[in-house]
């Protein structure tokens, strides 16, 4: 239960580390049913480079903690104008969880993105005109935030890419109803695996809560305590390296592309009778335009095996909104596993792609 894997993580200071990082966690995935030796691989030394790719693109921008704390206001909620979990109290409570969780393991520091800014003036700047505001006399939050936070120390390198383990939380205000009495707030979190090739996210279904209700911070710590726990690293790193013993020809390619978006054009009652599909019309024009072009996932003319091709769908989802984001990783796992069976006819659920 949660409790347990709380009483865990912060008895953790009691555990003896010969080295920097590997024997706590390979405790914690064993403990709690996972075979380490087939998910990760950890390292005395690990080695990181700068990478200025980032996890989700679209219309963000990058900002720093500092900034949420420091510079922008804290919506309420208009009825009785209780307070909200903020931005930056997300990302703090999910870094500590992970920090606490994953003890002894590099943490780094939170990616944060944002969009959507709402912009307002305080109360003695009410009637001044727009060009003659001072900076001071200006505030703003952001509707939407989302943070990406790396465990470079547990990683799996999958057909040629390095993959660290990585936590992404999405809070997208636009979600939530702001007008009433204060109520349980909507949060996004997943735990999953990031490409370091391109950024690209990994999200399946074990490691996220499309539906994460809470109150305080305190019932976020432990929700999210809760996600690590279940997720089980070895079965999507199984999941994902089956994905490149499984290929399909141009023709199939296209024959798929094109069934995406017939998929839009059709009515509800025959979405319904599919598996769901989320990607855009401009994200599939974006996955035909990576085949060609993309170096790590593209290729013409001959096979292009599953993985390459889910890397065409996870580098499509990067120019989804925010608030979508999670959402279409997952469905992208989801499209590229359904695929691969269907090819090979081990499940019909996504024949229809490729018939």
């Amino acid at each position: 239960g949660v409790e347990a894997i709380i009483a865990y993580v912060l008895g953790a200071d009691n555990v003896t580390h010969a080295r920097p990082h590997p024997e706590p966690v390979l405790m914690t995935l064993e403990k709690y049913g996972c075979r380490a030796e087939e998910a990760i691989v950890v390292e005395d030394v690990v080695t990181r480079t700068p990478n200025h790719l980032h996890f989700i693109e679209a219309n963000t921008n990058e900002v720093t903690l500092q900034h949420l704390v420091n510079d922008c206001i804290t919506p309420v909620f208009a009825k009785d104008n209780e307070l909200t979990i903020n931005h930056a109290a997300f990302i703090e409570t999910i870094q500590e969880a992970a920090k606490d969780y994953f003890h002894g393991e590099i943490v780094d520091d939170a990616a944060i993105r944002v969009s959507h800014i709402i912009k307002g003036r305080i109360p003695e700047a009410l009637h001044k005109p727009a060009n003659q505001l001072l900076e001071s006399d200006k505030t703003l939050y952001y509707e939407r935030c989302a943070f990406s936070i790396d465990v470079p120390s547990i990683y799996q390198d999958i057909h040629g890419n390095r993959l660290n383990l990585s936590i992404v939380g999405v809070r997208a205000y636009n979600l939530q109803s702001l007008y009433t009495k204060k109520s349980p707030e909507l949060f996004k979190l997943a735990i999953g695996f990031k490409n370091q090739v391109c950024c690209n996210m990994c999200i399946m279904t074990d490691g996220y809560k499309e539906d994460l209700r809470v109150s305080s911070t305190t019932e976020l710590y432990k929700a999210a305590l809760e996600l690590f726990n279940n997720f089980n690293t070895a079965k999507q790193i199984h999941l994902m390296q089956q994905l490149g013993n499984t290929s399909m020809t141009e023709h199939q390619f296209c024959q798929i592309l094109g069934k995406m978006r017939l998929y839009q054009c059709l009515g509800t009652g025959q979405q319904k009778r599919l598996p769901r599909m989320l990607l855009t019309d401009t994200q599939i024009n974006s996955v035909a335009k990576a085949y060609i072009n993309d170096e790590n996932f593209g290729g013409t003319g001959g096979e292009l095996n599953l993985w390459r091709f889910y890397g065409l769908l996870t580098g499509a989802n990067k120019s989804s909104y925010i608030d979508s984001f999670l959402d279409r990783s997952l469905n992208a796992s989801e499209i590229a596993m359904g695929i691969s069976q269907a090819l090979n006819n081990t499940s019909d659920t996504y024949k229809w792609f490729i018939d």
